[in-house]
């Protein structure tokens, strides 16, 4: 009996040391689209997967952002302007993918285009607060995976969603832990449908990055914005010294918060071996 058991472990450490070792064929005739390019993973990403020979398409929401990655990258690399939460923009951009990668297909669609919104306690809010995030971060991933799904079908490729921790655990107030939770609801379905048409979809949930999104002078100035325009009633509920706290624990020294290697090159070797 313990021979069987450590065959067994021996068979499954041989697997798992094989299937690190796949290499994926023909990567010049492959197409990768990712959106949210300007910054952070998205750009991270496009210049990863550009140098290991893929053709990229890249979608950034500024013009300075698509200027600053073309500087960066080969000729391989296109570059493209996308505001997800527009739907005759995400119609145009999947049109122009299609041209790009024509009876290919893409092998690679990487939903990453993401905003915060405003993190404060749900009593200081108002449903406006809620719309941003959900509009990029859920109605833009959905849009976008629609209208580039029947290229993915064709190269049997992959979807990447990129949700968050904050898909697990709403850690504030606000729209941005909804928008994860239900893009985690929106890979399970899309998971089980595409199966049947040997796409993969999967689901990365980063913690704490340093990029411009979690920037926790951006987050402090939002919050104090509103705390300034709250009643004088929820101000009293509070306490006058709760928010000289809380923002004095938010603007502590970035080099004391838990931040993780943004280079996270395990991360997007995982990524493209999926």
């Amino acid at each position: 009996m313990l021979f069987w058991v450590l065959a067994l472990l021996i068979l499954c450490g041989f697997l798992w040391h094989y299937k690190g070792q796949l290499k994926i064929t023909d990567i010049t005739d492959k197409y990768i689209f990712i959106t949210g390019c300007d910054t952070g993973f998205g750009n991270l990403a496009a210049r990863t997967f550009d140098k290991k020979g893929f053709h990229v398409i890249a979608a950034c929401l500024t013009e300075s952002g698509s200027t600053a990655l073309k500087e960066e990258t080969s000729e391989r690399l296109h570059t493209v302007l996308l505001d997800v939460t527009d739907p005759e923009s995400v119609k145009r951009t999947s049109q122009w993918v299609k041209n790009q990668a024509g009876e290919k297909g893409l092998w690679g669609l990487i939903n990453n285009a993401g905003v915060l919104g405003v993190l404060a306690p749900t009593d200081w809010l108002t449903v406006e607060d809620y719309r941003e995030p959900i509009e990029v971060n859920l109605f833009g991933l959905i849009s976008v995976t629609l209208n580039m799904l029947p290229l993915v079908k064709k190269a049997r490729g992959r979807v990447i969603n990129v949700s968050s921790i904050g898909g697990r655990l709403a850690f504030s107030g606000g729209g941005y832990a909804p928008s994860k939770y239900a893009v985690e609801a929106f890979n399970d379905s899309l998971r089980r449908d595409m199966k049947a048409f040997d796409v993969h979809v999967a689901c990365i949930e980063p913690g704490l990055f340093k990029t411009d999104l979690s920037d926790p002078v951006k987050t402090t100035e939002r919050k104090l914005t509103i705390w300034k325009h709250l009643s004088p009633d929820i101000k009293q509920q509070y306490g006058e010294g709760y928010i000289e706290k809380n923002l004095s624990a938010l603007l502590i020294s970035p080099s004391s918060y838990n931040w993780q290697d943004m280079s996270m090159p395990s991360r997007l070797k995982r990524i493209s071996s999926i």
